[in-house]
């Protein structure tokens, strides 16, 4: 039976003022203890511990990562750090406490050639060293606690925080013309509708207790696939309703935007798993990027 049995504990949500973690203490009501560095900094491990002491909650929620893609290449040790050997560590601290944990992932773990959506069986094959070292921490959290859930999720994007919707707005506000990839496939996800998701397993956990058979790796993106080209016009339009220009958004490839990093080239996922399981659907991505597009308006208004 999981400590989350016993009801109204706090549930503590690394990641600071990350998207998802901004999402879940938006959302998720008093219980949520969200924590960040200084206080909680996986380039010190102590302070790992002594968070989970003096918050002791009923479950963790790791969104705290090392998201910059193309940094990584070049800072490994410090990637590695976050993204493999922190999870790690807070992982087997949980353990140690009989805690459940729900560690947040990434599409970029797989290398993007299978040509049709990924299931949570298929073998990894990152091509970068930020999806290296999310599919390490992924496997170490998983082996130092039995009472691990990894959830991959793609693209991720909210009316806070600085993220591919709120770039191509701003964007689209000042330029004529915008030109943005589109030969990349992937699901964009809105931080709310993850952090739903998660706040919905965190209510089966704790109405069910633990059992054996939640552990392991789930896909948790938006429904509907699309193109970072498709995502920005599907922005704009939306942003067009409340008044602002339409700019001409062209597709281009992705060769011609060199990066440090390769991006995957269809990292499509299917989340049928964690409907199966667990009962949640996560919500069209066009849906949501209109709800997010108003939210941003909204808060300019």
């Amino acid at each position: 039976m999981s400590s989350l049995a016993q009801n109204g504990g706090p549930i503590l949500v690394t990641g600071g003022k990350g998207q998802l973690a901004t999402s879940l203490v938006n959302l998720g009501g008093p219980r949520i203890r969200c924590v960040g560095r200084p206080d909680f900094d996986f380039d010190k491990p102590a302070t790992l511990a002594a968070t989970l002491d003096a918050i002791k909650p009923v479950a963790v929620v790791n969104a705290a990562a090392w998201t910059a893609v193309d940094l990584a290449e070049s800072e490994q040790d410090g990637a590695a750090r976050a993204n493999a050997t922190g999870p790690e560590e807070l992982a087997r601290l949980c353990a140690q406490r009989d805690i459940p944990l729900i560690h947040v992932s990434t599409d970029y773990v797989f290398s993007g050639d299978k040509g049709a959506p990924y299931v949570e069986t298929d073998p990894v094959s990152p091509d970068t060293v930020y999806g290296r070292t999310k599919a390490e921490g992924e496997s170490k959290a998983l082996a130092a606690n039995p009472k691990t859930i990894v959830l991959r999720t793609a693209w991720v994007y909210s009316a806070h925080g600085k993220n591919f919707v709120r770039t191509m707005l701003n964007a689209g506000a000042k330029n004529p013309v915008l030109k943005v990839v589109g030969d990349q496939k992937g699901n964009p996800t809105s931080s709310d509708d993850l952090a739903k998701a998660i706040l919905s397993i965190l209510a089966v956990l704790e109405k069910d207790g633990w059992k054996d058979s939640f552990a392991g790796i789930y896909h948790a993106c938006g429904t509907g696939e699309t193109t970072w080209h498709g995502l920005a016009v599907a922005a704009l339009q939306d942003a067009a309703t409340h008044g602002q220009a339409m700019p001409e958004v062209t597709a281009i490839r992705t060769e011609d935007w060199p990066t440090p990093a390769k991006r995957p080239a269809d990292s499509r996922m299917d989340n049928s798993k964690l409907t199966r399981v667990f009962g949640v659907t996560m919500p069209n991505w066009q849906d949501s990027v209109r709800k997010t597009v108003h939210q941003i308006f909204a808060q300019t208004a």
